[in-house]
């Protein structure tokens, strides 16, 4: 589903990501490890275009688009939940809900797909008409996610989703992933929480100074506790 060819991006002068290749086949987890600093972050933003100085290729689907702007790889069916979740203050979760749809060809279906959502997300639906703001840090985490969710999109670009939340919410996220992918949905997972990141995964990338260092199956990176050690600690 997803295929990046020796994918260069740069902020100014910084050569952050150098020539990577990495493949994400549909209903798949996948998930992209390293230390802070690694490219991992870099490499999604410009995997959804929000990223200006890019070199190689990038195939969603079977289309190029690294020329795209990122409206357009959202329309292909491409979702992204940043690191630091964007829930817009003064709005309800509904309404933050709401802005998953802005650009979708579903905009339509925008009662239909609330309704999915709240019943995906029971937290969010007990707080439907409350501000997004004042929801915890992990509630917070799980609004970014379904708002990336409405359009229901064919991939979700997850970026440290359980970054600074309890425990118990992040049983809850790493469950709804696992439900995620049964439903079709494939994912490219960001994450540094090793051990919940690969239980969930097919396979692992392993980046560091911009480079994929190692590649294997998750299976075989829960075995590996030399290559975890040497390349995932913060």
């Amino acid at each position: 589903m997803l295929a990046v060819d020796k994918l260069h991006a740069w902020y100014g002068r910084s050569h952050v990501v150098q020539g990577i290749s990495l493949e994400v086949k549909a209903g798949e987890i996948v998930t992209l490890m390293g230390r802070n600093g690694a490219g991992k972050t870099t490499t999604l933003r410009t995997v959804m275009g929000l990223v200006a100085r890019r070199a190689g290729s990038v195939r969603f689907d079977g289309a190029e688009i690294l020329s795209e702007p990122p409206h357009r790889r959202f329309r292909r069916g491409l979702g992204y939940v940043p690191e630091d979740r964007r829930i817009v203050p003064g709005l309800s979760v509904r309404e933050n809900l709401r802005l998953g749809l802005l650009a979708s060809p579903r905009l339509r279906e925008e009662q239909r797909l609330i309704e999915r959502i709240a019943g995906t997300f029971p937290r969010l639906k007990e707080r439907i008409d409350q501000d997004g703001t004042s929801l915890s840090g992990g509630e917070q985490q799980m609004l970014a996610i379904a708002r990336a969710m409405m359009s229901e999109p064919k991939m979700i670009l997850l970026d440290e989703p359980s970054e600074g939340i309890m425990p118990v919410l992040v049983d809850e996220m790493f469950a709804l992933f696992r439900k995620m992918k049964e439903s079709g949905t494939t994912i490219l997972l960001v994450e540094q929480n090793v051990e919940r990141a690969l239980a969930i995964s097919d396979r692992a990338y392993i980046m560091d100074h911009g480079e994929i260092v190692f590649h294997d199956s998750a299976a075989n990176l829960i075995a590996n506790q030399e290559i975890q050690e040497r390349y995932c600690s913060i």
